[in-house]
């Protein structure tokens, strides 16, 4: 995992659990940016890389 300001970079190996961890890091960000949960973007970088991050930041 990657931090960047309000922005975090996942690697994820285990499919089973994708969906759980994005879920954790889009809180993760929607706390630490103060922002809500709806203004998280989720964007797949590469295979099983995932981005998540404040959407008008990842713009």
């Amino acid at each position: 995992m990657t931090f960047e300001s309000n922005s975090v970079t996942v690697k994820i190996w285990d499919r089973e659990t994708a969906h759980h961890t994005l879920e954790a890091a889009v809180a993760h960000i929607s706390r630490s940016a103060n922002a809500p949960r709806d203004r998280v973007k989720v964007i797949r970088t590469g295979p099983n890389i995932f981005t998540v991050g404040i959407g008008e930041e990842m713009a």
